[in-house]
């Protein structure tokens, strides 16, 4: 390694750079407005949790919804590739989203802070699904090949 790259590495190490630290000024904020939407999120269970459904085949483990408060559902398992939607709550108790063009529309059945009950309309069918909430650390099982 020569000395002028010995160097540059060095100050990379360092945090020695050429970006110039610019200082950070307070923004006036409507306190009433923040704390109201941190209590809208705490006060609705279902938002930006990590729920795992619990009625599902051994064979295809972990299932999962995040209702995220900005609108985006991420859909995941241990077998599929994640989804991001759109999703909204429609009422206290219905919720919707879009999948795959369609829009899923589910009431909200049952819904505490550690387990979501979902009926889907699917159709003229209703499906329940139950969640609870996920335990940390998770690590999806090694699938059966």
């Amino acid at each position: 390694m020569d000395t002028k790259a010995a160097i540059i590495a060095l100050m990379s190490v360092w945090g020695v750079g050429t970006c110039a630290v610019v200082p950070t000024l307070a923004q006036d904020t409507d306190p009433t407005e923040d704390a109201t939407d941190d209590d809208g999120d705490r006060a609705n269970p279902l938002l930006n949790k990590v729920w795992v459904r619990t009625d599902t085949d051994e064979s295809l483990p972990g299932p999962m919804q995040i209702f995220l408060a900005d609108g985006t559902l991420v859909t995941d398992s241990c077998w599929e590739t994640y989804r991001l939607s759109k999703w909204q709550q429609v009422s206290d108790t219905s919720i919707s989203w879009d999948e795959d063009g369609m829009t899923i529309n589910a009431d909200i059945a049952s819904l505490s802070d550690t387990e979501l009950v979902l009926n889907l309309k699917l159709g003229s069918d209703v499906q329940e699904q139950r969640y609870t909430t996920a335990t940390v650390p998770y690590v999806c099982p090694d699938m059966i090949k």
